[in-house]
């Protein structure tokens, strides 16, 4: 069974415990995201699934299992998702969530069996399911400052330049965070 992670984030430069058997790929399935999730250890506006977003390219990459709950196991645990969030990790087979059409139709085109992908959605100021305006998230990054607010950056400068949302616009225009080269990946 072939299984793929799908990813737009951090999982491309810092995998974690995934155990991957490829190298990460830019031709995902094109998904809705946007910076409307403030994460719960970090500083960082996380580039989340938000419906509301217009489609962007996304990554992927072959996982080293052929089981797809230990696929979504090894997401679940990457990505510090509590066991009681189940809905937070997307997976196909065992289909839920609004992604599922598109994601079945992009794995045929791949030959995939099965994938899995971060469902985790908006929340801000302490609150789930609400999105940051975009005035409110420039205003929230240009509020940080120091340690918090370089790590900011660099999530938000590391996102794959081809990922391009409203808000990162705005993040390159505002506050000057424009995509670093991608390393190249072996």
């Amino acid at each position: 069974m072939k299984i793929a992670c799908i990813a737009w984030g951090s999982l491309i430069w810092n995998p974690g415990p995934l155990k991957l058997a490829s190298a990460w790929r830019p031709d995902g399935p094109p998904m809705p995201l946007e910076f409307v999730r403030d994460s719960d250890d970090s500083d960082e506006l996380a580039l989340v699934m938000h419906p509301p977003a217009p489609l962007v390219p996304s990554y992927w990459a072959l996982l080293d299992t052929d089981d797809i709950d230990e696929a979504r196991e090894m997401l679940r645990q990457r990505e510090k998702i509590r066991p009681e969030y189940p809905q937070w990790v997307g997976s196909l087979p065992n289909p839920h969530g609004l992604e599922q059409e598109r994601v079945a139709a992009w794995m045929r085109t791949k030959e995939l069996d099965g994938a899995v992908w971060t469902s985790i959605t908006a929340k801000f100021a302490g609150v789930g399911e609400r999105s940051p305006s975009p005035h409110e998230a420039v205003a929230f990054l240009d509020s940080l400052s120091g340690q918090q607010r370089e790590n900011a950056e660099k999530y938000i400068r590391q996102i794959p330049p081809e990922i391009r949302t409203l808000y990162r616009t705005l993040f390159e225009e505002k506050l000057g965070w424009t995509p670093t080269p991608a390393p190249s990946q072996g």
